[in-house]
């Protein structure tokens, strides 16, 4: 039986087979009985490589961090993740200088979390909002008819845990939900790279 520790780009935990590419946290999420008791703990949600330095964890040990599982760095953006400072540190410097240059601000992980915090969440619900399709950048997730989609190459194709579906086009010039939060869109459309599952095409 699957744990729930697999997040969608809804940012939502869910138990399906599908381990995806990457891992990541938001803190303590389980019991002991290594059940789900909370949708997060900290304001720090990162995202994670599976494999560092040869480190193993036992999955959801009591009282440690509850190891999550996204198919890949693109849905984890769109969760509200961020790179992780330690596994991944160049990931997390260009981050970190692309959201110093698109803002004009100093930045930190504390502060960029505070933000990215305001922008993932509306309450307990996956905060989602507005925009022209035509003006979003490629490694954005958007929702189509409730079903979050990846925009790739002037494509759209539709999550699930073990992969992409079929691409389908674009849909007519409009606006479109969007689920990527704002602050990362704008570092997507500023040159941020972002990987995804190879069923992407």
């Amino acid at each position: 039986m699957p744990l729930q520790n697999r997040v969608t780009p809804f940012g939502e935990l869910v138990a399906v087979p599908g381990r995806g590419l990457m891992m990541g946290n938001r803190g303590v999420l389980h019991d002991d009985a290594r059940r789900i008791v909370r949708p997060w703990q900290l304001r720090r949600w990162i995202a994670c490589v599976t494999g560092f330095r040869g480190r193993h964890r036992e999955v959801m040990q009591p009282r440690r961090y509850t190891e999550l599982f996204f198919l890949d760095e693109a849905t984890a953006l769109s969760a509200g993740h961020r790179p992780c400072a330690e596994c991944r540190s160049a990931d997390y410097k260009r981050f970190r200088d692309l959201w110093i240059s698109v803002r004009g601000e100093p930045a930190n992980a504390d502060s960029m979390d505070r933000v990215l915090h305001t922008e993932r969440l509306d309450g307990k619900q996956k905060r989602t909002y507005r925009a022209q399709i035509a003006t979003l950048p490629d490694g954005t997730y958007v929702v189509v008819g409730d079903v979050a989609h990846l925009l790739w190459h002037q494509q759209l194709y539709a999550w699930s845990d073990s992969g992409y579906g079929k691409p389908r086009p674009l849909r007519p010039p409009g606006e479109i939900d969007v689920l990527t939060p704002p602050s990362i869109v704008a570092l997507l459309r500023a040159g941020l790279p972002v990987s995804v599952h190879p069923t992407a095409g």
